[in-house]
């Protein structure tokens, strides 16, 4: 019991110190290891990974003594103390950094190993928490469900209604394995038609296999450049995006390929994670440093504020005002919640060994996000506007 509990007290200082779950660039610890965290701190002189160690062994050396364990139960403790910080060293180095072809490849490989779909079901986005629900506990929710009352209130953003839309045509601009896609078809009846685009090979054909399965004929679903679009000018009445814009490299082609597309009159509705506006406040040299792991880890080429989207928006000039919000509040149960799942029910990985790194990876990101979230670097915009009608 007392070896136990100094191991456990051991890595609980040791986490505290590197800072786990969140980069740090300084490690401050008492004794022998003090200086070490000054120098880091001011930034006086850069440290190898060989003193760091040697001041965490100091601080679990002197953690264990207090705890009035034996020398045997120190080696041991060290040596746990020192993977957790080997393993942070690890995850902290981001493995999918935005490059061409990056994004199709990623997609594919998460829809090929399924892993994805089985915790998040058919949306591949965040899902949506009322503060009842909120102050309930969040992992009351049903996960899944969530996802759908997100698409819910994101059609009520867009004005987008069975009783008014039963004959539209809607594009769906990144449209994952198609969840929101077919959920649309089916909202607003075998009158409308939804088209779905995305990079990915493989989850377009995902895609299609599920929308046979439901039965919904009026889904269709196309490997398509969202920044290169093959649709004639005008082809749309609803111009649907879902958390497609973190992908993508150039932003005012994204939006303006969407105006291009969508008829007059026609609405358009875009979620998208977005990043403090940094011109009033610059970013610290820890927010570029989260911002550059977040971009890197889930090959994001960078992100723009909601009020830059908002911008390129209104410099189309083709557009009505529009309308934008932060959604962070009803969404940021969200990642975490992604990461309960998994532990309530390993069975979507624990039989793929092979993908065990790369969902501890995941995992690890999934906090980083939420931490970005929670402190007000990154946002969760929203945004409804119609196109002008012609004179």
């Amino acid at each position: 019991m007392r070896i136990s509990g100094a191991i456990s007290a051991v890595l609980v200082s040791t986490a505290c110190s590197v800072a786990a779950f969140a980069p740090s660039s300084t490690f401050v610890s008492s004794g022998s290891s003090a200086t070490i965290g000054h120098d880091l701190a001011r930034g006086s002189r850069s440290v190898s990974s060989s003193e760091l160690n040697m001041g965490i062994k100091s601080t679990v050396l002197q953690t264990v003594s207090k705890a009035g364990a034996n020398p045997a139960t120190a080696a041991v403790a060290a040596t746990a103390a020192l993977a957790v910080v080997g393993v942070k060293g690890i995850l902290d180095k981001p493995s999918r950094t935005y490059e061409e072809g990056s994004v199709a490849r990623e997609y594919d490989a998460w829809t090929q190993d399924g892993i994805l779909e089985y915790y998040w079901g058919e949306h591949i986005h965040l899902g949506y928490y009322t503060k009842e629900e909120m102050e309930a506990g969040y992992k009351k929710k049903n996960f899944i469900e969530a996802k759908f009352d997100f698409v819910d209130e994101m059609m009520k953003l867009g004005g987008i209604e069975a009783s008014v839309d039963s004959n539209a045509k809607v594009l769906d601009v990144g449209c994952g394995v198609g969840g929101t896609s077919r959920y649309l078809a089916k909202r607003l009846g075998k009158g409308a038609s939804v088209t779905g685009i995305t990079l990915s090979p493989n989850q377009v054909k995902r895609a299609t296999e599920l929308a046979v399965e439901q039965s919904v004929p009026n889904a269709k679903f196309t490997v398509m450049n969202a920044l290169d679009m093959e649709f004639q000018d005008n082809t749309f009445d609803i111009v649907w995006a879902c958390e497609s814009g973190e992908h993508m490299p150039d932003k005012e082609a994204y939006i303006n390929e969407m105006m291009r597309v969508l008829k007059p009159g026609g609405k358009f509705v875009m979620a998208t994670w977005c990043q403090r506006d940094d011109r009033k406040v610059p970013f610290s040299k820890k927010d570029n440093r989260d911002l550059r792991f977040l971009y890197e880890e889930w090959t994001h080429p960078y992100f723009i504020s909601i009020e830059k989207y908002a911008e390129i928006i209104g410099a189309t000039g083709v557009m009505n005002p529009v309308t934008t919000a932060d959604w962070v509040v009803e969404t940021i149960a969200s990642w975490r919640h992604s990461v309960w799942v998994g532990v309530y029910d390993p069975r979507g990985f624990i039989f793929k060994p092979t993908k065990y790194l790369k969902c501890v990876r995941d995992a690890y990101c999934l906090e980083r996000m939420h931490r970005a979230f929670d402190r007000g670097l990154m946002q969760y915009g929203m945004f409804a506007a119609t196109k002008k009608k012609s004179e």
